[in-house]
């Protein structure tokens, strides 16, 4: 057994991402099950810490990075960004308290770096950290046997080139490791580190040759399909998971106001790459199964399948609001499915003003619909640089009460290698 609130939260999440069923009659035929677009459809996967936005600045603006302006970060929003990167080299060191309204000693570490090869092109690395805490294990007495920290990690190599003066192609590579039991046993079998291997494959566009009124501008925008990889599993008899294979697209308009003063406002549209949680058929007696074994799916599409498959059925496999009847018929509500669709995209937007490439001031929002996760809040923060070093803090703000993120502070410290060779040069 285990007695950790982020277990219970896990287990939580889990039975949310079931749509609602019950047994009603209307006239003289008797609905069996029944789902609304009130109905909680959380799609979860494995090693959903690859998702936390790993950085301050992003972190500040609404977890929203695909189309700013390149940094060390850039791997983990989009390796593409690498190859327009102004600096020849730097590294960013970033660290992240998570979830410390239930769980005291959880935290993401994050490391990242790159150097440009040319003009042209750009190579970089990072290593994600993410401690859990302490969980303490139990047998069917209550007796504690166990107390054991799981952790999870990723390490990242991304290459970036330019493939014209205005565009970019990125491609990252990843291995992930999840330990999560400590090779404890149980009734299905003995638990085992996951590990998978994924891909990232990204573009970033940007024309600084625009003008809006007044004002110079430069546009940019960007693609990064994320964790494209293996599944994974805790266990030889356990079945696989879909690590979270992400889709985020979205722009970035700069606003050169003075010599002096600067305005970014981006967005990011971000969908998970993995099948919707399906609606399962059920008569008077509960789930139906097949031959074998395996549940009927109502609505929706059977999550059972392979990683192409998932990828691009996850576009349109939203089973929508369901209604069984005792006859074994089905109906599904028009419109529903493609409205369900729509809500599995989530929204992050943000501003970031500078000045005098000295000092930042940061804000954002980010939203997931209700029926999806709930994840709403903004976000506030700020940087600053001094000589080779620039520091990033932020905060996030729940926009819901009694949210397990609020209160989140992230810090991220930033060394500038080539200023920091000029400077010694100097001296």
């Amino acid at each position: 057994m285990l007695r950790s609130p982020l277990i219970l939260l896990t287990v939580a999440v889990s039975f949310l991402g079931f749509p609602t069923l019950s047994a009603q009659v209307t006239g003289t035929q008797q609905i069996i099950g029944q789902t609304d677009d009130a109905a909680i459809k959380t799609i979860t996967t494995a090693v959903p810490f690859l998702l936390i936005g790993p950085d301050t600045r992003s972190g500040a603006m609404g977890d929203a990075g695909v189309a700013i302006s390149p940094d060390a970060n850039s791997i983990h929003w989009n390796a593409a960004k690498l190859a327009f990167a102004e600096k020849d080299m730097e590294l960013s060191l970033s660290y992240s308290p998570w979830l410390r309204n239930l769980v005291r000693d959880m935290n993401l570490a994050y490391l990242s770096g790159f150097k440009k090869l040319g003009d042209n092109q750009a190579v970089g690395g990072s290593l994600r950290f993410f401690s859990l805490g302490s969980i303490q294990f139990t047998d069917q007495f209550g007796t504690n046997t166990l107390l054991f920290e799981p952790t999870e990690f990723a390490l990242d190599g991304a290459y970036s080139i330019k493939l014209s003066e205005r565009f970019a192609g990125g491609m990252a590579a990843r291995f992930i490791y999840s330990n999560l039991t400590g090779g404890v046993s149980n009734t299905g079998g003995e638990s085992r580190p996951g590990t998978a291997f994924a891909v990232d494959l990204s573009g970033y566009y940007t024309n600084d040759d625009i003008r809006l009124g007044e004002y110079d501008a430069i546009l940019s925008a960007g693609f990064n399909i994320s964790n494209i990889g293996s599944k994974m599993s805790y266990t030889s008899a356990a079945q696989r998971d879909f690590i979270p294979m992400n889709l985020r697209v979205g722009p970035a308009l700069t606003l050169e106001l003075d010599d002096f003063n600067t305005l970014t406002f981006t967005t990011d549209f971000n969908k998970l790459l993995v099948p919707s949680i399906p609606v399962y058929l059920e008569d008077s007696t509960g789930v139906v199964t097949d031959a074998n074994g395996e549940f009927v799916v109502a609505s929706g599409r059977n999550p059972n399948v392979g990683v192409a498959s998932g990828i691009f059925g996850s576009f349109n496999d939203a089973p929508g609001n369901v209604t069984q009847f005792a006859d074994g018929t089905v109906e599904v509500e028009p419109g529903s499915v493609f409205r369900e669709e729509l809500r599995e995209i989530n929204i992050a937007t943000g501003l970031e003003y500078w000045y005098a490439d000295q000092f930042a001031l940061r804000a954002g929002y980010f939203y997931e619909h209700p029926t999806k996760g709930a994840r709403q809040y903004f976000t506030l923060g700020a940087g600053v640089k001094y000589n080779v070093f620039s520091f990033d803090f932020s905060y996030l703000i729940a926009a819901q009460q009694r949210n397990p993120l609020a209160n989140t502070l992230r810090f991220t410290l930033k060394l500038n290698f080539a200023e920091a060779k000029a400077a010694s040069e100097d001296n």
